[in-house]
């Protein structure tokens, strides 16, 4: 399942209080999506790490009330109000700290607690494979779930790190290298690789050098700069970013586009097509559409599209211009 159709999922079935677990590779964005969610319901968002408890910590200690033991929950937990009960790494958990989940999950309480009638379990964890510190779920627990598996997806993907600020040329690049938006060896012992998070981790970092640097964008060919995306991504996706980074410095430069879009170098590779459109999506504006497309003209047509979408997901004002709605009309069928 892909981001947006968890997107979905998840506001479909929140208002249901159906209780998920959401198996999915470290790093494709699990506990983000949940967070999202929580927050575009104003809900509030409760992480508890089920690994950093002990079996008896969910339910509390017991104490002598009027000559009765009651028990005393954890003031963690919620007691009014709406939200979302993330158990995050439930794998990662022993299985009898995964036993205590049984009866929250599905009873929705904790012996004499009892969960807000607003709030909603919801789990996630790493599969096996993944090579973590992981503990087979009971299976009593697994049938008290309904189970969504995440993968990564580059569309998905481009959209949110639009609107998230990552720097262009790390889209235009996975763009133009797909596959390496997720590529995990689990049977290597590597400390980086490409993920979703990471290729976000990416951006921090070339924003930082670029800051210290105080320069807008890097060309990439520093042995600085190699070392500290081997870290992040790892050798093999930072040796092809750093070709595709010293490509992109070579492109002609966007001021000069705006400032002449009829007769500003065009490219002819496909990969430099991809990153001058990626960048262009990020700098139009509803004052600068209409030069913007004129150079796009000169382009085919899915690098016209792409640029567009982008600039429209990222500033909604572009589409109220009498620019972007002729251009949507034109090419409605794509567009949508």
């Amino acid at each position: 399942m892909k981001p947006s159709k968890l997107y979905e999922a998840l506001h479909a079935l929140i208002g249901e209080r159906v209780p998920l677990h959401i198996w999915g590779a470290c790093g494709v964005g699990k506990s983000q999506i949940v967070a999202q969610v929580a927050v575009d319901l104003s809900y509030d968002f409760l992480d508890v790490r089920a690994v950093q408890l002990d079996p008896v910590d969910l339910r509390g200690l017991p104490r002598i009330a009027a000559d009765q033991t009651e028990w005393v929950p954890p003031k963690f937990l919620p007691t009014s109000g709406k939200g979302i009960l993330f158990l995050d790494e439930l794998t990662s958990a022993p299985q009898m700290t995964q036993a205590g989940c049984y009866q929250l999950v599905l009873d929705r309480k904790l012996g004499e607690y009892k969960l807000p009638n607003g709030w909603v379990v919801i789990a996630a964890g790493n599969p096996a494979s993944e090579r973590g510190v992981h503990f087979s779920m009971p299976r009593p627990l697994r049938n008290r779930f309904v189970h969504l598996e995440l993968e990564a997806d580059l569309n998905d993907w481009c959209k949110w790190a639009i609107k998230a600020g990552v720097r262009p040329e790390i889209i235009a690049f996975l763009r133009f290298k797909p596959e390496l938006l997720h590529s995990a060896d689990t049977a290597s012992d590597v400390n980086a690789w490409p993920t979703p998070r990471s290729w976000e981790m990416a951006s921090n970092v070339l924003g930082g050098v670029a800051r210290r640097q105080k320069t807008a964008f890097l060309s990439g060919a520093s042995e600085f700069e190699a070392q500290l995306l081997d870290g992040t991504v790892g050798p093999a996706a930072t040796s092809e970013l750093v070709a595709f980074l010293r490509l992109f410095r070579q492109l002609p430069s966007i001021d000069q586009i705006l400032i002449d879009p009829d007769t500003a170098p065009l490219p002819t590779e496909t990969s430099a097509q991809i990153a001058i459109a990626t960048a262009l999506g990020r700098v139009m504006t509803d004052n600068s559409v209409g030069r913007v497309l004129k150079y796009l003209d000169r382009m085919p047509t899915e690098m016209r599209v792409m640029a567009v979408r982008d600039a429209a997901a990222r500033d909604t004002a572009i589409t109220h211009t009498t620019e972007f709605i002729r251009f949507g009309v034109e090419y409605r069928e794509v567009v949508q």
